[in-house]
């Protein structure tokens, strides 16, 4: 054996996991609620989120400002949600508009 030389190996470092169900909303603790940090915490998920790319088709559109989506890709900008990328509303907008289309069309 040698003279206190050879150093005990540390088992490895890992992160401790900060919030279990929480989640993003973990940045308020316990402030306003627990209902309120629910819905708040499904807003920020879908805002910060990356979308997929009408023009280009990859993941890479995200959100500059309010209601304001840019790829990184492609670098087009693009007008949609304050939250998402197309609002519920908007898809069935865009659909209506279709149908109408292939109407008249026909």
């Amino acid at each position: 054996c040698s003279s206190g030389t050879a150093k005990a190996e540390a088992p490895p470092a890992t992160m401790g996991r900060r919030t279990r169900k929480v989640g993003i909303t973990g940045k308020w603790g316990t402030r306003y609620g627990s209902s309120i940090r629910k819905v708040l915490k499904k807003t920020e998920l879908t805002q910060h989120a990356s979308y997929v790319c009408p023009f280009c088709g990859k993941d890479n559109v995200r959100r500059v400002a309010t209601g304001i989506w840019q790829c990184r890709s492609c670098k087009k900008v693009m007008a949609g949600g304050a939250y998402m990328l197309s609002t519920p509303a908007a898809v069935t907008v865009r659909t209506a508009v279709n149908r109408l289309r292939r109407t008249a069309n026909e």
